[in-house]
Order: structure tokens, then C-alpha cells, then sequence
């Protein structure tokens, strides 16, 4: 459901155009081999590959604070394509950009094998703020609201009309999904 339109790739400036298509919650939960609430402790990039194949790499590492889906372990390193290593930057357009102390909950798939290994690319990241009476919330990549998990992959501005889910609502409710999945794959 993923699909790429357009692949240049300019070193010190643009990148990778890409066309995502919103995953619904349902997808988000099924397509993830693991969730996990984290904060970011590390981000670093470096060049690898030779010539025509010579692009930068980020590793994201977090520190994992809640597994809700799988078994992330303790440390989790994402392997993202793109990023910045002395003047020259390779981005993918629409990618989430991590930075040291952020708190996120994320939908892995296919991390080392896959350019930016989020269930949707941006979709696959929710941010975790508190609020102004102190309550963890849930946001979007962007930074909206997440109000209705029912109407992210429908109407975006939907899923963030209202106010802000609490974190512990948005846990439930995943590992509400995930259980129902894993009853509906068994005979």
C-alpha cells in the first residue's frame, strides 16, 4: 500500500518524493510487528554504500519506556534512509524527523529492511506531549491533535478535530485491536 512515485535522490537538498497512502487503526495495528512507547536518546547519520548506491543512513535509538505490541527489548535502533552527515543532507520527503529527549509511540515494520520503517511512513508516529493539567497526550507527526483513532486513514482532519486522547486511552485501545487480530488468526 506503500507507493513511491517519483525515486531522485539529490544529495544536499531534496530526495525521495513519496505518495503514502493513510493507514486505518486497524492497519496500523496489524501491519506493526511491534508498538512500543520510546524516547529518542540518539540520532546519528552516516554515508554508506559505494557510487551510484552512496546515500546516507539515520539510526534512531530509543529508550523503550512500554512494549504494547511484540518484544522490542530494552534499546531500539531504527534504520532510517536520509539525513544530514557534515553540509550535505538526503531527505525523504514526508519522513519524521527525530530529535534527542522525543517521547513517541511507534508502529514498527520492517525496520533494516525497509527506508523508513514506520506502518505509512509519518502515520507510524505518534507523539506523546502533556497537556496543560499535566495528562500525556497523543498527537500526530504533525503535531494535531489524534481525537478519533476510528477516522485516522478515513479523514485525517477528523482524527484530530476534537481534543487530544490521553496516552493510556491510545495503549488500550491498541492492545484492544491487537487481541481482537490475534483471536481472529486463530482457528
Amino acid at each position: 500500500q506503500l507507493l513511491i512515485s517519483g525515486a531522485c535522490l539529490i544529495v544536499t537538498g531534496a530526495a525521495l518524493a513519496t505518495t503514502v497512502i493513510p493507514p486505518s487503526f486497524d492497519e496500523l495495528v496489524s501491519r506493526a510487528e511491534m508498538i512500543f512507547q520510546g524516547s529518542v536518546t540518539d540520532v546519528r547519520s552516516e554515508w554508506t554504500g559505494e557510487g551510484a548506491q552512496r546515500h546516507i543512513m539515520s539510526y534512531v535509538t530509543l529508550k523503550v519506556e512500554d512494549a504494547i505490541k511484540g518484544n522490542p527489548g530494552s534499546i531500539v535502533t531504527l534504520r532510517m534512509l536520509g539525513g544530514t552527515v557534515g553540509g550535505e543532507t538526503m531527505e525523504v520527503t514526508d519522513a519524521p524527523k527525530f530529535k534527542v529527549g522525543d517521547r513517541d509511540i511507534l508502529f514498527v515494520e520492517n525496520n533494516g529492511t525497509q527506508f523508513v520503517p514506520l506502518v505509512g511512513i509519518m502515520h507510524g508516529r505518534f507523539r506523546v506531549k502533556k497537556d496543560i493539567t499535566g495528562q500525556e497526550t497523543v498527537l500526530t507527526n504533525e503535531g494535531a491533535p489524534l481525537s478519533d483513532i476510528t477516522e485516522l486513514g478515513k479523514d485525517e482532519k477528523g482524527a484530530s478535530a476534537g481534543r487530544a486522547i490521553s496516552k493510556q486511552q491510545f495503549r488500550q485501545a491498541i492492545q484492544a485491536k491487537a487481541q481482537e487480530q490475534a483471536g481472529q488468526l486463530k482457528p
